[in-house]
């Protein structure tokens, strides 16, 4: 039995978004801190993912029966925070918990419905948030799996009485034959989606013949296959600032660099042919931005069609054709670029998202969002608000 989650913030200040037909390619949900231990499979849950009090009071994750090294000291409370001013703040105080810090509409399907309703938005395509921060601590395969598999199946559940609650399953390429299985698993469960995190633990790219099995199982199910940032270990930052004391004064450079991950491995599929190798897949690039699809795609047709580059890599056609046919995107509703790179690439390659409730995006997203509509061509606005998003995973018209 689940615990009981208490009632929640009342509903935040919202605002409408303009134009109907809504559709947020990228929302989150906040977990129930006993999922794990609910859902896991019994041969895993002595290790199952857990909330813990340390020393000072302070929440922290005990992942895999080990105390956390990256979500501790009271790091949890900040994970719904979109929004508030003081992170720190908040971190530190006992008293602000994970599940009181949990703004409405996270935790219970009809507070998130209600939240839609307030801001003219149809659908949200729901991501975890918990979910993000553990993999990069769980080197064991089966442990791994076993996580995906406990959410996956919590989230089908969650979503299940509502049209307009989307779930996408969360795969661990630790092992790749296992996670083309639960992939199929929780599609026949109801997830529309699915998505990887930017790393393995073996260094191995994302476009590696062993992930083969997973990218065939997206492809054969019709589902889009997400990359998603996450938290990663240290080992994928490398050290050209030096040490940590370096670091964690440059936050502005954090904060444009936290999904180079997310781009680096999105290429690695150009590298190894993936496109050509299944035909048929659908892959979606999510909460990296995208104003900078226009450069990355002007670099490598450019390196493919005029260098001896591209006689070494196994591509049939240039890398924007892929795009332009088989690879989405997901703005922030801040960015002011992407009417200009859909007129180049085609409306259809986009779609917005909100990021809603974390806190490293904007609460004004619906405000941003209405301006960064008004600069499409009115024959665009349709598309780029909620129907691309629709057509990429088989959604219904209006709200279901």
């Amino acid at each position: 039995m689940t615990v009981a989650i208490p009632a929640q913030k009342p509903i935040h200040e919202t605002h409408r978004i303009a134009v109907d037909g809504a559709v947020d390619a990228d929302g989150h949900i906040l977990e129930p801190p006993d999922l794990w231990e609910t859902y896991i499979d019994p041969a895993f849950r002595d290790r199952a993912l857990r909330f813990r009090i340390d020393e000072q009071g302070l929440e922290e994750l005990e992942i895999g029966g080990q105390r956390s090294k990256m979500s501790r000291r009271g790091f949890p409370s900040t994970l719904g925070a979109m929004g508030y001013p003081d992170l720190a703040e908040l971190q530190r105080d006992p008293a602000r918990t994970y599940l009181r810090e949990a703004p409405y509409g996270t935790m219970h399907p009809s507070e998130r419905i209600e939240v839609l309703d307030a801001e003219n938005i149809d659908i949200t395509i729901l991501y975890t948030t918990v979910g993000l921060l553990w993999e990069a601590e769980v080197e064991d395969p089966a442990l791994a799996q076993a996580y995906t598999k406990a959410y996956n199946r919590w989230i089908t559940e969650f979503c299940q009485d509502s049209p307009r609650l989307v779930p996408t399953a969360h795969l661990s390429l630790s092992d790749p034959a296992a996670a083309a299985r639960e992939l199929e698993r929780a599609v026949g469960e109801g997830a529309k989606g699915c998505y990887v995190c930017p790393f393995t633990h073996s260094g191995k790219p994302l476009g590696h013949p062993d992930h083969d099995v997973v990218f065939a199982a997206a492809q054969d199910l019709g589902v889009p296959f997400a990359i998603h940032p996450t938290f990663e270990p240290q080992w994928t930052k490398g050290n050209r600032m030096g040490d940590w004391e370096h670091v964690k004064q440059l936050r502005l450079l954090a904060s444009v660099q936290a999904s180079d991950g997310v781009r680096h491995q999105f290429t690695t599929l150009f590298d190894y042919g993936v496109f050509d190798k299944f035909p048929g897949l659908k892959v979606l690039v999510l909460e990296s931005g995208g104003g900078w699809i226009g450069y990355w795609l002007d670099r490598i047709d450019a390196v493919y069609g005029h260098t001896f580059i591209g006689n070494r890599v196994p591509l049939e056609h240039k890398p924007s054709d892929y795009f332009r046919e088989r690879i989405w995107i997901s703005c922030d509703p801040d960015e002011r670029t992407i009417p200009a790179l859909a007129e180049r690439f085609g409306v259809d390659r986009f779609l917005w998202a909100s990021d809603f409730p974390h806190a490293d995006h904007t609460p004004e997203y619906v405000n941003d969002l209405n301006e960064l509509v008004d600069a499409f061509p009115a024959a665009d606005r349709a598309a780029f608000i909620g129907d691309n998003a629709r057509a990429l995973f088989g959604l219904p018209a209006g709200r279901g």
